[in-house]
């Protein structure tokens, strides 16, 4: 598949797997890209399959979750240091 194929398939992906919408799984895919996740998929032909497409938003999904999770916690800490001073 082309290399736009492959991000619309990953996107479609993240929408049915993770109950995304459009607008916030298009958000991760962009994003992904200007943080270069994608440059070995252009390259690769073999990269741009079905199956890598599912692995794909899983691992994109997953670093979302990790990310938001950490930003939580950072927040705590945030709210526990006003209310310690």
């Amino acid at each position: 598949m082309t290399y736009e194929d492959f991000l619309d398939e990953v996107t479609t992906l993240l929408t049915e797997m993770y109950d995304l919408t459009d607008e916030a799984a298009i958000k991760l895919v962009v994003d992904a890209q200007a943080n270069d996740y994608f440059v070995a998929h252009d390259d690769k032909e073999e990269l741009r399959t079905a199956e890598q497409a599912k692995l794909d938003a899983t691992a994109l999904h997953k670093g979302k979750q990790n990310r938001n999770q950490t930003q939580r916690k950072q927040q705590q800490r945030q709210v526990q240091k006003k209310k310690a001073t």
